[in-house]
């Protein structure tokens, strides 16, 4: 009889049949308003059934359940799994069905509602037909570029010379050009004998004379083109954002960029900062859907871009990438875990040149995509590639370069010495864990003035053209990071909040108020919103806000400290980045999230990451400068010094324990307490 057996092959000591049977059962899950369905074995997190179930949930967090935003509805009171944690919900919430798919687990059939999910809109600004570029050197095609185009007429093969079609081409490249010891791979061999044959003999050779791994050779054939097409070299620029992916089309014979393109990093639907995409990826398949999202997105803006210039993709035959010591990983299929454990390492700093082709990348197979090289687990390409990018090693001025994002990287020097650090800045100041948050797309409110009499709240919102075609006012949906900053500074100023952040709830005012999560201030009432919902900014954000703030402000100023000079005898302060050039500087400074220092001091310099790219893509010595400098840089761990976590104490308050660090800033709180 089974019940008299000792007990099941690999049950657990004491485990009787029927937990064994329930260990091992699959569920029924069925996924509305889609009506898809898929079988799960018991365990399963709910996030990895959405998968199965190819259903796109967003999990900005990266299934950490710190941002509540993976809430989906179970039907039946949610008999069928079971919920490990709901801290990011309300009571209201948990009583009408919803869970937190990352921290939920199926037991049992299960029918789950998954609500719309949030769209991830494009600002146009940021993604438009490129203007005018200014090179730092005079582009000469022959000088500065290892990427050749050669028109060449083949003589046929005859009865009387039956020379190989390779030894022939080869031959010609050599008489005509001078190219000798040319080499080509397997894919491009196998198209060789149809492309002579198709072309009559008259082709145009695509060769890389070298890479920054082999700057001696041998010149490589990329690729094979009937007839003479030596009228345009394509190449393409990109830097791989945490945030957002940009890229430039540039005509390589010429130097001239002749298209942007910009897109939302795919990524974010799976973490909105680096620590939460390297949980993710260490997960399931999660680092080869990570891989897969963010070649979808590059595809998508170098699609975008070369339609705008009327090119093909497949013409497209270099590519150079920045990106943070996380995305380049990611991007290559590279495991980071080791990132964010001690003692803090990446795979590789100096990825050598891949094939197009083995990454997925749309454009021609052949092609090299070159990642340029970074320094530190969290100093990456995109820091050695924005100090090119700023030209900051083109004068003698003491710089402090700044790339304010999700994650504060900050290089301080004049290129003969250079130190470096990175700030766990979080993705508060991109709307992330700001309950109101959200990115600079139409609806954010991205700037706010708030009278110091009546607390009343005037403020800007990002317009919809369709909207501002027809004269009407588009509605706000949230906060964006340039709005955040000015709420905090103009909060903080008039005095809605003290220098802790603390609400005063003693104004007489409807917009302070005890809110459902601690004391708030409400930004727009329900009745201006594109939701129907306040927009309010709480305690619980205006703390974010504030470690985020924090952070930055004592990287550089232990940065500054581990040299032995101070911030004033900083000439100029670059700040680089996509999200740098929306800065408000006097609202920045009156948080204390920039140095007090005159105005003219700061030079916002856009995305020198994509700039740095740019001018690596279409010079060698450039390229060379990149790694120069990535070997130069001196990096800072600052988790390993504890002056940094005594800096970023004192810089809990806004602008700073010190007022005297922010005269300015003192001087307008001075005026505000005489006033009536």
């Amino acid at each position: 009889m089974p019940g008299h057996l000792a007990r099941p092959i690999g049950a657990a000591p004491g485990q009787c049949y029927e937990e064994v049977r329930r260990a091992i059962a699959t569920h029924t899950v069925r996924f509305e308003p889609s009506d898809k369905v898929v079988q799960v074995p018991t365990g399963t997190l709910l996030t990895e059934a959405t998968r199965l179930a190819e259903i796109d949930l967003n999990i900005p967090c990266g299934g950490q359940g710190r941002c509540g935003r993976c809430a989906v509805i179970v039907a039946d009171g949610g008999g069928g799994v079971r919920c490990r944690s709901t801290v990011r919900l309300s009571a209201e919430d948990v009583a009408a069905g919803y869970v937190l798919a990352c921290q939920t687990v199926i037991q049992g059939d299960a029918v789950v509602t998954i609500p719309p999910q949030e769209k991830i809109e494009r600002r146009l600004v940021t993604d438009k037909t490129a203007g005018e570029i200014t090179l730092p050197f005079t582009y000469d095609p022959q000088q500065h570029q290892p990427m050749r185009l050669m028109s060449l007429t083949i003589d046929p093969p005859t009865t009387h010379d039956q020379t190989d079609d390779w030894s022939r081409l080869k031959r010609t490249m050599a008489t005509m050009f001078g190219v000798l010891d040319l080499v080509a791979d397997l894919d491009t061999l196998r198209s060789l004998a149809g492309v002579l044959r198709q072309a009559d003999w008259t082709v145009t050779a695509v060769v890389e004379a070298d890479t920054w791994d082999r700057p001696e050779g041998p010149p490589r054939l990329v690729d094979l083109l009937p007839g003479d097409r030596t009228q345009h070299l394509w190449g393409a620029a990109v830097d791989i954002g945490t945030t957002t992916v940009s890229v430039y089309l540039v005509d390589l014979l010429t130097g001239q960029v002749v298209a942007k393109a910009a897109e939302y990093n795919g990524q974010i639907r799976r973490g909105e900062d680096v620590i939460s995409r390297i949980i993710y990826a260490s997960k399931n398949d999660g680092l080869a859907e990570l891989q897969s999202l963010v070649v979808a997105t590059i595809n998508e803006v170098i699609q975008r871009a070369a339609r705008r210039a009327k090119v093909d993709p497949g013409e497209i035959h270099k590519m150079t990438v920045a990106g943070n010591s996380t995305m380049i990983p990611l991007f290559l299929g590279l495991p980071a875990e080791s990132i964010r454990l001690d003692p803090f390492v990446t795979t590789i700093n100096y990825p050598p040149p891949v094939r197009a082709s083995q990454l997925g990348i749309a454009v021609h197979p052949q092609a090299n995509v070159d990642c340029l090289p970074g320094v530190a687990s969290y100093v990456g390409a995109d820091i050695s590639a924005g100090v090119l990018g700023s030209q900051m090693c083109d004068s003698e001025a003491t710089s402090l370069f700044l790339d304010v994002g999700t994650n504060g990287e900050i290089v301080l020097g004049d290129c003969d010495w250079l130190i470096s650090c990175a700030c766990s800045a979080g993705p508060a100041f991109e709307g992330a864990g700001v309950r109101d948050g959200m990115r600079a797309s139409v609806g954010a409110i991205e700037e706010v003035w708030i009278n110091s009499q009546t607390y009343e709240p005037t403020y800007r919102v990002i317009p919809d053209p369709r909207l501002e075609a027809k004269g009407q006012p588009t509605p706000p949906r949230g906060i964006c990071g340039s709005g955040l900053i000015s709420l905090l500074a103009e909060t903080f100023i008039t005095g809605v909040i003290d220098k802790a952040g603390n609400p005063n709830l003693h104004t007489g005012s409807p917009r302070i108020r005890q809110g459902e999560h601690g004391p708030e201030y409400v930004v727009a009432w329900e009745g201006e919103t594109e939701h129907g919902r306040d927009i309010v900014f709480s305690k619980v954000d205006v703390d974010n806000l504030i470690r985020a703030k924090a952070a930055i402000y004592a990287g550089f100023t232990v940065l500054a400290q581990s040299v032995g000079t101070d911030l004033s005898m900083v000439d100029q302060v670059l700040i680089g980045g996509s999200f740098g050039q929306y800065i408000n500087i006097e609202k920045a400074i009156q948080i204390g999230l920039l140095p007090d220092m005159p105005w003219e001091k700061f030079r916002f310099m856009g995305n020198t990451a994509l700039q740095g790219a740019l001018l690596a893509l279409l010079n060698r010595g450039v390229r060379r400068q990149v790694a120069e400098v990535a070997r130069r840089i001196t990096y800072l761990e600052l988790s390993a010094d504890n002056t940094f976590f005594d800096a970023f104490t004192s810089a809990l308050f806004l602008p700073h324990t010190d007022l005297t660090s922010f005269p300015s800033v003192a001087e307008v709180l001075a005026s505000r307490e005489d006033e009536p």
